[in-house]
């Protein structure tokens, strides 16, 4: 069946038969497929049956449909035409959000949460003002989005105007990476568990199973008169009714039937509409179901059988390293406590918060809110960690500019998945964090090359009370440790020297490109270049210590994996100019581009930043003449 289906329009003509072997194939596909290459499982076995109504109710593209984070769109490809999952995630391959170079049913790119009713409702106004008012536009957004501030600023205003075709699916599941928190939580799970919804589907089972009525039919059967009864006994018109938007549900996410009539319902309304649907993350897959800790949402290859990862050993992490580290200090040191942004596990706090379970904070999607709780913790007596993805801290940086920064907070910033990360592509690959936070007056950012290191900086962060602190690493193992020769003034470290004097090339590894600027070193010298290799540790601000090495050298290399325009790189060089050295000074580092969904591996290389590649300029740059360098055997 699905291979019959080339576009949306194919699903017209199927019956209620068709499409439940529709949804059945697609989640054997899924889960076939993603067992090979990793991705996003559990969001898109949950939304199968909603997908298929979405597009059978909806002309997608004219009629948009925006994705909130968009790691759930798999079904919405499959449905698209996009039915080569071979290569998903990698280069050349399907990306794991929607992508518009792949398709104009992808609206919405950015894959960080909460944005889709913002984009929604921009659109919506202006079809309306440019008189296209046979149009709709639906925006998807699960439960864990409605915890990010963006939905509410939105919600505000797309009341405020009610002539438009706007229609809101709240795909409600009860997680966000993890269980949703808040008083959203508590306000969905009443409606979902003992507000109506569950009596709805078990009375109307007692009441028309024994007639020998399908199940399917149920909600069709009983939608005139309980449907009222369903809005009393949830409360849900209590929230809804006062923002003055139509409010349709709740519905049975894996009732294609229901569903549908759902939809169609509040399309035919006219206005800002809300349909309320709620479904089960990791449907129909046994191990993804009894996952209590996050339902199989993001997964590395896996045995398709079991569920059990595939080749998954190897190095520590640096995730892993922090998650032992900060519940060492936090032993020590009863200041300290965890915040976290609806990503316990992925940023490794859940160590913490087993051991601390009164000392962690999950605030939910909202990393601004995050932020500035944690100035107001500081502010407290404590020692706030804020444990990010790299990329969602560009959502907060004016609540750490302003909130932390200028109030001088002692909070420390720790910001996994820096750098490149790969395979989910150019929103989640952290590349813009030193450019843009180096910005801020009185901060410290440090970026640990091992696992020594990182447990060394974190504590020497959660020391300082007078400003704040970051830490970035990237996703994936940390490597064998790379240590120092010595230590110099300021915390810097030595790691490689010429043993014939004076060096001509200066290299300042920014955390693990470290061990590339190793690499690099050896390799010119076997071409008679000398080299000094050394780790700063803190990158920024500059330490006295790579100025003064910097005198001594005809040339600077700094090597970072964020964009060179504005990184530490640039730092270094005003600091040599402030100080009146003249040494050479060369950026290494990623162009400013949006990088594409690639392995870390392959989006270095193409950056130029491998020993070899480096060697080989660094060696031009010194001679005058391209020398072929090749990696010692």
């Amino acid at each position: 069946m699905l291979e019959r289906i080339t576009g949306p329009r194919d699903l017209d003509a199927l019956d209620g038969e068709e499409l439940r072997t529709l949804a059945a194939e697609i989640r054997e596909f899924l889960i076939a497929e993603v067992a090979k290459t990793g991705g996003h499982l559990g969001p898109n076995l949950g939304v199968v049956e909603l997908t298929i109504a979405l597009h059978r109710v909806f002309d997608s593209p004219r009629d948009p449909i925006v994705w909130d984070t968009g790691h759930q769109s798999y079904v919405h490809k499959l449905l698209t035409g996009r039915q080569d999952f071979s290569r998903l995630r990698q280069r050349g391959g399907l990306a794991g959000y929607p992508q518009r170079a792949e398709s104009v049913h992808d609206i919405v790119e950015s894959s960080h949460a909460s944005s889709s009713l913002s984009w929604a409702d921009g659109i919506s106004r202006a079809f309306a003002r440019t008189g296209q008012s046979d149009r709709h536009v639906v925006a998807v957004v699960g439960d864990g989005a409605l915890t990010g501030g963006m939905t509410w600023e939105a919600l505000n205003n797309i009341t405020d105007d009610n002539d438009r075709n706007l229609v809101i699916v709240v795909n409600d599941n009860g997680r966000s990476y993890a269980p949703t928190i808040g008083g959203m939580a508590r306000f969905l799970n009443r409606v979902r568990v003992t507000g109506g919804y569950r009596e709805l589907q078990e009375g109307s089972e007692r009441l028309f199973g024994r007639l020998g009525t399908p199940g399917r039919t149920v909600y069709r059967a009983t939608r005139g008169a309980l449907r009222g009864f369903v809005s009393r006994a949830s409360g849900n018109q209590d929230l809804y009714s006062n923002l003055d938007i139509k409010y349709v549900g709740p519905v049975d996410g894996h009732d294609l039937e229901a569903v549908e009539h759902a939809l169609q319902q509040a399309k035919g309304y006219g206005r800002p509409t809300l349909v309320h649907v709620i479904t089960e993350k990791g449907r129909g897959y046994a191990p993804a179901e009894n996952d209590e800790a996050d339902q199989f949402h993001a997964i590395g290859q896996i045995d398709p059988g079991t569920g059990a990862a595939l080749g998954q050993g190897g190095a520590m992490s640096f995730t892993a390293a922090f998650g032992e580290a900060i519940v060492e200090l936090a032993e020590a040191d009863e200041r300290i406590v965890g915040i976290t942004a609806a990503m316990l596990a992925p940023t490794g706090l859940s160590r913490f918060a087993e051991r601390f379970p009164g000392r962690v904070y999950d605030v939910g999607i909202a990393e601004q809110h995050a932020v500035t709780t944690a100035a107001g913790l500081a502010y407290g007596g404590l020692h706030p960690v804020v444990a990010l993805y790299a990329t969602f801290t560009n959502r907060a940086f004016d609540q750490l500019l302003m909130d932390v920064a200028l109030h001088r907070a002692g909070v420390t910033f720790v910001l996994d998945r820096a750098g490149i990360t790969g395979p989910d592509g150019a929103s989640h690959n952290g590349v813009w964090d030193l450019a843009v936070l180096q910005v801020v007056p009185g901060i410290r950012i440090a970026a640990p090359r091992d696992v020594p290191s990182l447990r060394e900086v974190l504590a020497e962060a959660t020391r300082i009370d007078d400003g704040p602190t970051v830490i970035r690493y990237p996703k994936g193992p940390a490597g064998t440790p790379i240590p120092a020769l010595r230590r110099l003034e300021g915390g810097v470290d030595l790691l490689h020297e010429s043993t014939d004097g004076p060096a001509d090339v200066l290299f300042v590894g920014v955390g693990p490109m470290s061990r590339i600027a190793v690499e690099a070193a050896k390799l010119l010298e076997r071409e008679g270049i000398s080299a000094t290799v050394v780790d700063a540790r803190w990158v920024v601000p500059v330490a006295d210590a790579v100025v003064e090495l910097a005198r001594d050298h005809r040339l600077l290399i700094s090597i970072e994996d964020g964009i060179r325009v504005g990184g530490v790189g640039t730092r270094i060089r005003q600091a040599l100019r402030d100080a009146g050295v003249d040494t050479a000074v060369s950026e290494l580092g990623l162009p400013d581009e949006f990088p594409e969904h690639a392995s870390r591996a392959e989006l270095l290389e193409q950056a130029g930043l491998t020993a070899e590649r480096i060697a080989a300029t660094v060696a031009e740059q010194v001679r005058g003449t391209r020398i072929p360098i090749a990696r010692p055997e």
